[in-house]
């Protein structure tokens, strides 16, 4: 299931070479040689009418070739028409049909001509058609109207276009109409019906016709048809025909074939060589035809012969002359057949044998031009030089023509010139150039110096030798610069220079050079050769078998050579990977996850290099569980049995290997299926056992290795007869639930099992061992009954017979059952126990009689409970234990005993219905046992020589403790022990000071307690003696302060202790209970800043270090700012503050200009006086140009009224900023507290007596606030 492939670059180079071979010589272009075309449009050219046409003609030649163009075979002038332009160095015409051009208007035959002094090549005959997409022509469809079983065709009839357009069927929705060996599409794209069925019958065929050219679809108007049923069309003829007439519609008959296209028994097809061969047949009957091929006298052809459209359509492509003959279809259904013979014959428009090639010569040398070509019919050949036929050509002394050949004799440089040969018949032509260009030229290599070739070990090295030279120069190679010449079977020579070393080996690499030398000089050239190792596969992918939905892995491992890079491909079937993202593509895997049925295939690694490329491949198989089983069929019905049959379903690439047949029951337990059977997966139909009166359903499942199908769609049903019972209950018991009954139970049958109506059961007893007479009752259709009256748990006999309508199932089969238990009666006797150890005790009990139990014995259980531990007397809550030992046993063993504790316990009976009495309360003392160990060690307080041990109790001393085991000993820097020292203390110590120890010292500790039974388990810890030259340092925080602000605190402390601490800080609301809430910080700073604190609360806050246990700072409290400076933030904004500052403002004004008309007035006013006493010059009087005041200073200093605030003065608690003090503020005056205006709006306070302001107090500043501050004192 696995292939590999390898392809190495070297055969790929190897044919291109061999084609170079048979090639002539080219010239470089820098030597005088004739035209050469290189590219031209299509002999057929069909262009879009709606772009612009550009014809193509390029060519090469030295000197640079000039071009003309002739149109239907008369010179086409291009700069006459504006429409049309000629590349620049180029002869490609471009004919704007964009800016105004039609099409139409230059459809033609253009041919191009390229020349320059040494002669003129020609282009073919370039047809240029423009393509044609015309409209469907308007036409009144009639409705088809047929009958059921007949044939129809549906023409479609699409406009003649150019290129012919593509045809299809559609409905109105644009849906393809679906097509069968029934239905289809002829190649005329006719519509064929062999015959209709009432499904054919719609209103919307339509025909379609695509031009692919101009991108375009025309739509023929919809085709209606109807179909007549027989039952339909005979209802309608019975309507409107009365009784006398005796006229029915034929019901559907079948028909024998005939065929549609062709008519007739023979027909003609013509079909040119290469081309594809297309024969149809299309037949008409019912039922339907199956169609088939043959080729009179021969075989079809293998590989090249293709079934298409249901086989109504033979395909051979690449066809050839062997390919003529008369070919048969053959149409076939079971009332007959018929048949049609198409000869075919295949004609060739002009090939090529021999098409001449350039011919390079030195003066003096002789050559020859060969045009061989052929056809059928043989087509002529004609030569033509520089474009011109050759007999009316220019005479050359050194040609001769001979037919298909041109001789040339010692040339000279004047018979340089481009001829042409053309083969042409009936069904098209060949147009060929070849040059004869006479040149004198010394040997040159145009294959690249020191170029390096790379080839993979093994494969053929291909080594070129481009040259050029004429007379053509001779080629020698040499490995090495000095080495000998080649020669030898191991190399292979070729024509072109090529150097061929078909099996490449390690010690093929080095230099080689290729001399090339004529009459005119020599020249030399070097390249290099390297072989390579080639690329392997070592690990290739496997065939693989994976369930549905799992995933799935291929490998492929390579091996190369490392100076090549290799690129890994994966392919599925040939092809690339599905776009799919559950394909993932490793570096040396492919990986498939849920895989799904879509994903079985073959996949393919592809590993390529520049030199070389290998392939492996592996087939990867999807399995699954089987598709369900269909077509389930009843056969041979009886009462009692029947025959399944079934078709299976898709295996999905696991063999099925059984049928599991499951029936239902509609009649009793509709929906309910049941088992059946099961046969082998080779089988399908099975013989089924039926029971009477059910209404049986049948499914099937079908298993594989992956599982279970789904189950088949059920069958029909089939109701069986009814009988007496088959069987009688099962399972039938009698226990009693009270003392005085017997509860007889029994399973009913199941609704098949009853085998009839009116199911009911025959239930008898009797007491065993009593001479009693059965006592028997019938019940319904239940599966209980009781018996009343009943000895406490006596045995009885019991039966239960089943019976229907029909009559009793066999005689039934007796149980022993037994009438109701009661409580026993007596609790076991003789009670004693011995303990075994400190945590087991064995206790020992008399049986019971057995009539005392009154039931069945199940066994004794034994109650015990801790009543106190002996080592403490505390009370504690009694949980009692339970032990049951089965059956008749009369001793059990109590494990898990606490020791050192006093213990009771009891022992009870057990039956069915319960315990009987305790036994009286046993008691028993468990002796001593070793303690646990201590509940904790703990080591402090290190010094130089010392170390303090704490510890605790035991958990459970279960004991007396007498004393405490401490071991140590000292650890050195490699982890060995020193000397274990041990030391004995009192039980009653907790703590004890080990002096003396080494310092800087780590030392191991072995702590347990004892009791007079033993040593407990031992609790371990470790410490260290600190060093003798550093004192210790205790660590402590100190100094805590706090600056609170409104929603914030900045905590700073100083810390005494080892480096590196890690701080944290803890916090709350002050006298709450509420626990510390904690902030780490970053790093080991001595201050935080706590955020998102409640303005105007109170909170404590203390500092920690991490790691170490109970080391905090002293708590202190703070108490943030109040609310203030949200409310200054905005308060600008707000309009009732901007309203009032306006308002202020208008007040100030209006008092100004009261003062100003009073002041102009001349009036003395107590101001005025002192000013006059005082005659202070810095008191300027108001100007009255600009309406500005003088400046009111007191008469005191500056320094005593408007001293400003030290620098670095705290900011007050209420976060309030202070405005510095401004001497000609009237701000001061205005809202100053003994400040005010006059009656007559002078100022009075000022001089009222006092000589200075009042001092600040609290929070006040020593000026008035600014507005921003006096609005908050309004808040």
């Amino acid at each position: 299931m696995m292939k590999k492939k390898s392809i190495s670059a070297s055969k790929a180079s190897l044919v291109f070479f061999l084609c170079q071979m048979i090639s002539a010589l080219d010239v470089p272009l820098d030597l005088s040689q004739p035209p050469t075309i290189t590219q031209q449009s299509p002999k057929d050219y069909i262009v879009d009418p709606r772009e612009n046409i550009v014809i193509q003609c390029e060519a090469k030649g030295k000197p640079p070739p000039s071009f003309s163009w002739t149109r239907n075979g008369t010179h086409f002038d291009i700069d006459k028409d504006e429409q049309v332009t000629m590349k620049p160095n180029s002869g490609t015409l471009v004919i704007n049909i964009m800016n105004g051009g039609k099409a139409e208007a230059y459809e033609g035959v253009y041919q191009c001509t390229a020349r320059n002094e040494r002669g003129a090549a020609i282009s073919n005959n370039i047809v240029i058609r423009p393509s044609r997409s015309p409209l469907w022509t308007k036409e009144k469809l009639e409705p088809n109207q047929v009958r059921e079983g007949d044939s129809l065709v549906l023409h479609c009839r699409p406009p003649v276009g150019l290129p012919p357009p593509i045809i299809f069927w559609m409905d109105n929705a644009f849906q393809r109409l679906p097509q069968s060996e029934r239905v289809s599409q002829g190649l005329n794209g006719d519509l064929y019906f062999s015959n209709v069925q009432p499904e054919d019958t719609r209103e919307d065929y339509i025909c379609y016709a695509r031009f692919n050219h101009t991108q375009t679809i025309q739509q023929k108007q919809p085709i209606s048809v109807k179909v007549f049923s027989m039952d339909s069309l005979n209802d309608t003829i019975a309507a409107n025909l009365s009784d006398t007439d005796i006229y029915g519609a034929k019901p559907v008959t079948e028909r024998p074939p005939i065929l549609l296209t062709p008519t007739g028994t023979t027909s003609n097809k013509v079909e040119l060589r290469g081309n594809v061969l297309l024969l149809e047949c299309i037949a008409a009957g019912l039922p339907t035809p199956v169609i088939r091929w043959i080729k009179e006298g021969g075989e079809l052809p293998a590989n090249r012969t293709f079934f298409e459209n249901f086989k109504k359509t033979l395909k051979i492509i690449d066809v050839s002359e062997a390919d003529s003959g008369n070919y048969k279809c053959i149409a076939r259904n079971i009332l007959g057949s018929t048949h049609h013979v198409i000869s075919v014959t295949v004609k060739a428009a002009p090939y090529w044998i021999t098409a001449p090639r350039n011919l390079v010569l030195s003066p003096g040398e002789d050559g020859t031009l060969i045009c061989r070509a052929n056809g059928n019919p043989k087509p002529s050949i004609s030569w033509l030089a520089n474009g011109v036929p050759i007999a009316i050509a220019p005479e050359d002394p050194s040609r001769k023509v001979d037919g298909d050949t041109i001789i040339f004799s010692a040339v000279q440089e004047r018979s340089s010139a481009v001829y042409q040969c053309n083969a042409s018949n009936e069904y098209g032509y060949l147009l060929a150039n070849a040059f004869v260009n006479v040149l004198a030229e010394p040997p040159r290599i145009l294959t690249p110096a020191n170029k390096l070739y790379q080839v993979i070990l093994d494969s053929p090295a291909l080594i070129d030798c481009a040259y050029f030279g004429s007379p053509k120069p001779e080629i020698e190679w040499f490995k090495g610069v000095k080495g000998s010449i080649l020669r030898g079977n191991e190399y292979v020579f070729h024509d072109n220079g090529t150097l061929e070393i078909p099996v490449a080996q390690k010690d093929s690499t080095g230099t080689y050079t290729c001399v090339a030398r004529n009459e005119l000089g020599k020249i030399q050239n070097e390249v290099q050769l390297e072989v390579k190792d080639p690329t392997m596969i070592i690990k290739q992918p496997e065939y693989k078998v994976i369930q549905r939905y799992g995933h799935v892995s291929f490998e492929c491992i390579i091996k190369h050579d490392s100076t090549l890079i290799p690129t890994v491909i994966w392919l599925k079937d040939n092809d690339e990977l599905p776009d799919d993202e559950r394909f993932l593509v490793g570096k040396d895997n492919l990986t498939i996850m849920n895989v799904t049925d879509k994903d079985d295939g073959t996949y393919t690694c592809i590993v390529n290099t520049t030199l070389d490329s290998v392939s492996a491949s592996a087939v990867l198989t999807v399995v699954a569980r089987p598709n369900p089983p269909f077509d389930l069929e009843l056969t041979g019905q009886l009462e009692r049995s029947i025959e399944l049959s079934w078709i299976p379903g898709d295996e999905n690439n696991s063999p099925i290997t059984s049928f599991v047949i499951e029936y239902e029951d509609g009649l009793h337990e509709p929906g309910v299926w049941h088992y059946q059977t099961e046969v082998p997966g080779s089988q399908t139909t099975v013989q089924l056992k039926l029971s009477p009166y059910v209404n049986y359903s049948f499914r099937v499942i079908a298993v594989n290795e992956i599982g279970r199908s789904q189950p088949s769609e059920p069958s029909e049903q089939y109701l069986t007869k009814s009988a007496n019972p088959d069987e009688n209950p099962s399972n039938v018991q009698g226990i009693g639930s009270e003392p005085d009954n017997l509860v007889i139970t029994w399973e009913s049958l199941k609704g098949f099992q009853s085998n009839g109506p009116g199911l009911q059961y025959k239930v008898s007893w009797r007491q065993k061992d009593v001479d009693d007479e059965w006592t028997s009752v019938v019940v319904a259709n239940v599966s209980k009954y009781i018996v009343s009256g009943t000895p406490t748990f006596v045995p009885y006999e019991i039966k239960v017979q089943a019976l229907n309508d029909l009559g009793y199932a066999p005689e039934p089969s007796e149980v022993i059952g037994h009438s109701g238990e009661d409580l026993p009666m007596v609790a076991p006797g003789n009670v004693q126990v011995h303990v075994i150890n400190s945590t087991l005790a064995k206790v020992h009990w008399d049986p019971v009689p057995l009539k005392s139990v009154r039931g069945h014995l199940q066994g004794y259980k034994v109650y015990y409970w801790k009543v106190q531990s002996l080592s403490r007397r505390s009370k504690r809550h009694i949980e009692k234990k339970i032990l049951t030992f089965r059956g008749n046993k009369t001793f059990g063993m109590l494990p898990g005993l606490e020791p050192y504790s006093s213990y009771k316990l009891n022992v009870r009976v057990v039956n069915g219905k319960g315990e009987g009495p305790a036994s009286p309360d046993k008691v028993f003392k468990t002796p001593e046992g070793v303690p646990s160990s201590p509940s904790f060690l703990k080591i402090t307080n290190p010094t130089l020589d010392s170390l303090t041990l704490e510890w605790g109790s035991p958990t459970h001393p279960n004991g007396v403790l007498i004393s405490y085991i401490l071991k140590f000993q000292p650890i050195n820097n490699t982890h060995e022990l020193g000397p274990l020292v041990e030391i004995r203390i009192p039980a009653n110590e907790s703590s004890l000071i080990l002096k003396n120890l080494n310092y800087s010292t780590r030392y191991k500790f072995y702590f347990n307690a004892q009791t007079s039974v033993g040593s407990g388990s031992q609790i371990t810890e470790e410490a260290v003696t600190i060093m003798d030259e550093v004192q210790p340092l205790y660590p402590r925080i100190r100094n805590v302060t706090t600056a609170a602000a409104e929603t914030y605190a900045n905590i700073s402390w100083e810390y005494e202790g080892p480096d590196h601490a890690n701080f944290y800080v803890e916090y709350g609301v002050a006298g709450s209970k509420e626990d510390w809430k904690k902030e780490i910080v970053n790093g080991s700073r001595s201050f935080f800043v706590l955020k998102g604190l409640t303005p105007g609360t109170a909170y404590k806050v203390r500092v920690g270090a991490e790691g170490l246990s109970g080391f905090r700072s002293s708590e202190d409290v703070f108490e943030t700012g109040p609310a203030m400076a949200s409310r200054q933030v905005d308060i600008a904004t707000q309009g009732w503050f901007i309203g009032l500052m306006c308002a202020v403002a208008l007040l100030i004004l209006i008092l100004l200009i009261v003062c100003f008309i009073r002041r102009n007035k001349g009036g003395k006013y107590p101001v005025k006086e002192k000013e006059d006493a005082h005659a202070d010059p810095e008191i300027q009087p108001m100007k009255e140009d600009d309406g500005t005041f003088g400046e009111y200073r007191s008469l005191e200093s500056d320094a005593e009224d408007h001293k400003p605030l030290k620098k670095g003065s705290r900011t007050p608690s209420d976060r309030t900023v202070k405005k510095e003090d401004s001497d000609d503020s009237l701000v001061d005056y205005g809202e100053g507290v003994n400040g005010q205006f006059n009656e007559d709006g002078s100022f009075i306070g000022q001089y009222s007596g006092k000589k200075e302001k009042e001092p600040a107090e609290g929070n006040e500043s020593s000026e008035a606030p600014s507005p921003v501050n006096a609005m908050n004192s309004f808040v």
